[in-house]
């Protein structure tokens, strides 16, 4: 398939809420983990936050400093089969803790994509964030392009529906 314009990818990373990262475990067996994301320019973060999880310390980070090149899988599924589509990026992925380039606009896509860190904390012991600029986009959707827009349109109107009801 041809390549997604620039603005649709933008468009879709900015809405969809998860990912699924996948990452080679200590035994170098693959492992995909869902996670949280924003963007911001051509970079992504994902923070280890305040949801429940046995500790700080992940094993995803462990995995991520031993092996950064990993992918990330955008993914919709529906039961009309017309409607399915998946966006695959190449990302190398850096662990940094308590500050770095871009680290306060990180912070405030994070804080603006997902309303329930206001009453999550965005951090969890040592602010951590994964940061995973993005180098290759492969796709496909069964409705094409034409596909991947009207979903997003569904999905902005869901969102203002949503919102004007709360």
């Amino acid at each position: 398939m041809a390549a997604l314009p620039d603005t649709l990818v933008q468009a879709l990373l900015d809405t969809m809420p998860v990912a699924r990262l996948a990452v080679l475990g200590s035994d170098d067996r693959p492992e995909a983990l869902p996670i949280v994301f924003a963007r911001v320019g051509e970079v992504l973060y994902s923070p280890v936050d305040g949801k429940p999880k046995k500790s700080a310390r992940l094993a995803r980070l462990a995995h991520l400093e031993r092996h950064p090149a990993v992918t990330l899988t955008l993914d919709h599924y529906a039961d009309d089969w017309q409607a399915l589509w998946w966006l695959k990026l190449d990302v190398t992925a850096s662990v940094v803790v308590d500050d770095a380039p871009g680290w306060d606009d990180a912070v405030a896509a994070l804080r603006a994509k997902y309303p329930q860190y206001a009453t999550t904390p965005l951090f969890r012991g040592e602010p951590t964030l994964v940061v995973m600029p993005y180098t290759r986009v492969r796709w496909w959707g069964a409705g094409g392009e034409a596909g991947l827009t009207r979903w997003l349109a569904e999905r902005r109107t869901m969102e203002t529906q949503r919102t004007k009801s709360v």
